[in-house]
Parts: structure tokens; sequence; C-alpha cells
């Protein structure tokens, strides 16, 4: 089994700790592509850089078609571009904000979400909404740190920020599980688990296995209505 996962910004050091986290969990036997475009935003933080990513990570996605991808994992918590991707290729498209919140589910009756900046805050309840799970969402809370701050040299001043808001969230909002808000988190949720007494999920993993479950079960994207491949024009 082949699974793409692909960065939409252009930070080299993040997709390599996405396939870091993706190759401790994936099952034997499951080869990873992990690739970004070299011309997106460096991070994306907001609407415009998710616009500006869009152009580059259909790319990618066709060059991991090429590759001979079964599945393709968009690994950015605001979902960019799922649908598009899902038009253009065949294999199941997974994004980590859906994939984690869905797996929450399963785990817990409730769930917050940390992210990286005040601003992602109302994308991600957005996202919640979209996906039916704001009834189970408490809260979204940022730790007001920029992504790029995760992927210094030294992150641990930017990881600290991140514990201490995954602690106020288990105390506070009354939530049974913490969703990780960023994909440059990846390698932070198996120390927050066992340092906070609950569920902290990576949605690059969550998306990686539903991958392998879809893919194992022998489905597919279906392309009779709204993913239908893009009309030539």
């Amino acid at each position: 089994m082949k699974i793409a996962l692909i960065n939409p910004n252009s930070t080299a050091s993040m997709t390599d700790k996405v396939r870091e986290a993706a190759r401790k969990a994936a099952a034997p036997g499951t080869e990873i592509l992990a690739a970004n475009p070299a011309d997106a935003p460096a991070s994306i933080e907001g609407h415009y850089d998710e616009a500006a990513s869009l152009a580059g990570l259909l790319r990618e996605i066709k060059k991991a078609q090429m590759w001979g991808a079964d599945a393709y994992v968009v690994a950015c918590f605001d979902d960019p571009g799922l649908g598009a991707c899902r038009e253009i290729v065949t294999g199941p498209v997974l994004g980590i904000c859906e994939a984690a919140m869905h797996i929450a589910a399963t785990l817990a009756t409730s769930f917050s979400v940390v992210t990286t900046l005040g601003r992602s805050t109302p994308i991600i309840e957005q996202a919640a909404r979209r996906y039916g799970m704001a009834h189970l969402c408490k809260n979204v809370r940022a730790a007001e740190i920029p992504v790029l701050d995760l992927e210094q040299e030294d992150g641990s001043a930017a990881a600290k920020k991140i514990e201490q808001e995954t602690r106020r969230a288990v105390a506070e909002d009354g939530c049974e599980a913490v969703i990780l808000g960023c994909a440059g988190m990846a390698d932070l949720a198996a120390e927050l688990t066992q340092k906070c007494g609950v569920p902290v999920i990576d949605g690059v993993v969550c998306a990686l296995k539903m991958c392998e479950a879809i893919v194992g079960a022998g489905l597919s994207t279906s392309k009779i209505g709204a993913y239908a491949p893009p009309r030539k024009k």
C-alpha cells in the first residue's frame, strides 16, 4: 500500500516531522511518500495562506498519483483543498482535522482543540460544524505561537506553551480528549498523552491509519457527483 502525505506549505522540516510520525505508525508494508510544494507559503495561518497553497498542493497530489499512491493525506489542520483533491484522484483523500475529529469521537464524548494562533480558532470552529462535530467540541484554544516556532532548532518554548494549553483544556473545558491543531505538533502527542492523562490526538497519524483502513476495505472516492473529475474545458 502506498500513502502520500502532502504538506501544503513549503517548510521541509515540517514535512520531515510528518513523515517520521507516519513512519512510526504505519503498518508493515505501507510505503510513505511525504512531500511539499516549493512555492507555497512557509506556513498556513489563515485564509490567504490557505488559498495561496492550493495550486502547489494540487500539483503534489498529481505527482503522488503518478508515484502510484493508493491514498492521500493533506497534512494541514485547516484541511485546505480537500474537495478539489478528491476530484482529481480516485483514492481516498483525508484531511488531518477531519480525521482527528472523527477518531476523537470514537474515544471520548467531548474534545478540545489546541492550535497555534487565535486567528485559526474560527476556521477550526467552522470545520467542526462542517464535520458534524460541533456538539462534541468543547473549545478551540490557541497557544499563541506562530507555526514556524514549532520548527525552530530548539522548539522547547513552543512545546511548553502547547503543554500548558493542553493542561488548561483538560482542567477548564471538561473535555475528555485533546486534539493538536497543527501538523507541526505531530511529535508531541504521545508525550502529552502520558503527561495529561487523556488521549492527545495527532491528526497526521489518524489520517494515515484511516487511509490504511479505507484502502484495505477496497473502497475509493465516489465519482458520480460532487467528486467527479473536473470537466474538460
